[in-house]
């Protein structure tokens, strides 16, 4: 259909039909659902009518090509213009091939991988009958404490920048020609990730200045990449909840950005804004969201019942409801759905799409590269194959390592640690719980210590429960819990090596979970394949290589802790620092227990001093900053060499480092590659006071290294 048809098919509907296109309703409310079952209680509730359904413009959950078909085929039949339905479900890190949680996937610094894991999910994922993934969340998040951030990629927002795009391409591809792809909705316009006290839907309050520079880039580099949607934010931003936020919407988004594609709220959204306080009922809600240019409003009723109420009335413009519909109908278009409203989905294409060994082996290739070493004392890793090993702990058969937003995975197809394990160990691995993940008894305690006793290595499997972390997952105690790090504390004191293998979403305190380890594995969630991933590194087929892409606290009075932080007036470690007056803590080192960055490999590596191609450049110039990294070990690897830059003295104070650049090398023993880093004047560039987005000229740091702690020095001038 081309423009002039969309706007021909919106002027035969009625007010009643254009405000339908603008409601998302869950799957059991459609005819040709497989668990429809009674929904006269939910449709008293939100005041919903069979008609109202016939005129609803887009699903929520639904998935299966048998289900998504039924469903689509009722709907065509009963709705008037027969406009078809967009579905639109959670494809997060995999639909059934789950990869590693997001977190961990940033922590792979691998944009190739990425790109790959969202193109296997937006497949299988479109076998399946889903249109529109609500993915990528990109909100950046400084913030452990917060369930949600298993679901971003991190601190920084240049990397989160940089996945960002992955991810939009990954899903989306060449979507109106390939329908092996979904429609990507970027999430949680705009800085969800920085809710007060870590507690998931809560206010956030920043600068305009701040919210700009650092936390607007991933959304922003989301939308370069042809992002089709944006999510709303359940939080407030100073002092007006996202989803009536006007200013933020129609301002930012649409205006200065130029986006003009669907924006949805998220789940009951609009009706919250009356327990925010900014709307005294559902009518004020669905005139504040409709303000503020929220086109569908996600699984309450407002504009259902209310929409039409506020036009006839004269408190909103028909036009505005216009807009938000062609909106719809332009991503229906762009999907094929008018041609052919059934799209990629067929059992046919299920069969071929779904759980494939090449999306398993994708899967398993991610989680290698995500999975992060944090400790290895006295070269405890890898694991001797022909030793015996006790594995330990509330992980070490469990299923529940696919993490939060996996709906799609099955227990059945996911490859636990042991099973991992015992393709490389055989019979010389026993295996013993020793305790649950918050509570134990003294005979599972016991029964793992006599494993133990037995065994030449012990690998501990310990970490947090799923529904631990992500959304209302929230930990205002982020260390492993107690019964846990008994198990750790009495399996140590047997005096053997002890391995442990952690299965989070968040970054944890782990102090004393080093304390008592030869080795720390950080696993994160890692997925359908996370077993087989696992032994693989653990003994030593593959070499660790994972970055942390957030810093691990020392503790919780840290937070929020991050590497790309402002110096102070009074910095602790300045040559003139006096004893107390200074930016510190009296009980903990201001320092985090693992910066940004870090991660250690079987391998060594060795820096030479950055070399810069010219000490000056002007704004029409650039630079050129080489490193020669050298392999110094008996095995090959792979290394992430990260380049940071500081501007010494801005308008505005500027972070101690920021990340501009990296580069992934793999080196043989004893090999040296030279690494190239091109630095110009867009790369100095930061908000000023009057938010113009403008360099200064002056000194700059230029930092490479590991990690954002270990790094060599140079300085250059921007004339």
């Amino acid at each position: 259909m081309t423009k002039k048809d969309l706007d021909a098919l919106l002027n035969k509907m009625t007010l009643e039909e254009k405000v339908g296109q603008l409601v998302q309703l869950a799957t059991p409310f459609f005819k040709g659902a497989t668990d429809r079952g009674e929904i006269t209680g939910p449709m008293v509730q939100m005041n919903i009518e069979e008609k109202d359904i016939q005129n609803t413009g887009s699903v929520l959950g639904a998935s299966g090509a048998e289900e998504t078909r039924n469903i689509q085929k009722v709907h065509l039949e009963e709705n008037r213009l027969g406009i078809p339905l967009l579905f639109m479900s959670d494809i997060v890190h995999g639909f059934r091939t789950i990869f590693p949680v997001p977190l961990a996937i940033g922590c792979s610094w691998d944009l190739q991988l990425a790109e790959e894991s969202a193109s296997i999910a937006a497949k299988e994922a479109a076998a399946s009958g889903v249109h529109v993934t609500f993915a990528p969340m990109v909100d950046l998040s400084r913030e452990p404490r917060w369930g949600r951030v298993m679901e971003s990629t991190g601190e920084d927002p240049f990397l989160n920048s940089e996945f960002a795009r992955s991810f939009v391409r990954g899903f989306q591809g060449d979507l109106e020609n390939d329908n092996t792809k979904v429609a990507s909705c970027v999430k949680h316009f705009a800085a969800y990730g920085a809710p007060e006290g870590g507690r998931d839907y809560n206010t956030v309050d920043m600068s305009e200045w701040m919210l700009r520079e650092q936390y607007l880039p991933a959304y922003k580099a989301a939308l370069d990449e042809g992002c089709e949607m944006v999510m709303t934010a359940f939080n407030i931003l100073n002092g007006i909840p996202s989803t009536g936020n006007e200013q933020l919407m129609r301002g930012l988004l649409r205006e200065e950005w130029g986006f003009d594609g669907p924006l949805i709220s998220d789940w009951g959204a609009v009706k919250e804004l009356i327990p925010h306080g900014v709307a005294e009922d559902a009518k004020q809600a669905a005139e504040k969201a409709m303000k503020a240019g929220v086109d569908i409003e996600m699984m309450t009723s407002c504009y259902t019942n209310h929409v039409e109420e506020l036009i006839e009335e004269g408190a909103l413009e028909e036009g505005i409801l216009d807009e938000a519909v062609l909106r719809i109908l332009t991503l229906k278009e762009k999907l094929g759905l008018f041609e052919n409203p059934y799209r990629g989905a067929s059992k046919e294409a299920e069969e071929k799409s779904i759980l494939t060994k090449e999306n398993r082996d994708s899967a398993r290739s991610l989680a290698h590269k995500s999975i992060v070493l944090l400790e290895n004392k006295q070269k405890t890793l890898p694991l001797n194959s022909t030793s015996s090993i006790a594995l330990v702990g509330p992980f070490a058969n469990s299923t529940d390592i696919l993490g939060p937003w996996s709906w799609g995975g099955s227990a059945e197809d996911t490859i636990t640690l042991d099973k991992g394990m015992k393709r490389y160990a055989g019979e010389g691995l026993s295996i013993a719980e020793g305790c649950g993940i918050q509570e134990g008894t003294e005979s599972d305690l016991q029964e793992a210590l006599e494993q133990a006793k037995k065994a030449d290595t012990i690998v501990v499997a310990l970490g947090e429960h799923s529904d631990m972390s992500g959304e209302a997952g929230c930990r205002a105690d982020i260390r492993i819990p107690e019964v846990q790090l008994q198990l750790l504390k009495e399996v140590k004191a047997l005096g053997k090596p002890v391995v442990t293998v952690l299965f989070n979403g968040r970054p944890l305190d782990l102090r004393e979970v080093a304390e008592h380890s030869d080795a720390v594995v950080e696993a994160w969630y890692p997925g359908t394949e996370g077993g087989n991933a696992l032994a693989d590194l653990l003994f030593g087929h593959v070499n660790p290589s994972g970055k942390l892409a957030m810093t691990m606290p020392y503790s919780v009075g840290q937070v929020p802790v991050y590497y790309n932080h402002f110096n102070t007036g009074r910095p602790k470690d300045a040559p003139d620092a006096q004893v107390r007056y200074v930016s510190q803590y009296l009980d903990i080192p201001n320092e985090p227990l693992y910066p940004f960055g870090y991660g250690l490999s079987y391998a060594t590596f060795e820096y030479s001093e950055p070399v810069l191609s010219k000490n000056e450049i002007d704004a029409s110039d650039s630079l050129t900053a080489t490193v020669h990294v050298t392999n110094t070990s008996e095995v090959a690897g792979e290394e992430v060499v990260q380049m940071y830059i500081r501007d010494v003295a801005g308008e505005v104070v500027r972070p101690m480092k920021e990340l501009k650049g990296f580069e992934k090398i793999t080196l043989d023993p004893g090999e040296t590659k030279e690494v190239t880093f091109e630095i110009d004047e867009s790369k100095l560039r930061y908000h000023h006071a009057n938010l113009e987005y403008k360099s200064d000229k002056g000194r700059f740091e230029l930092f490479i290294g590991p990690n954002s702690r270990d790094t060599k020095t140079q300085n250059f001038l921007l004339r």
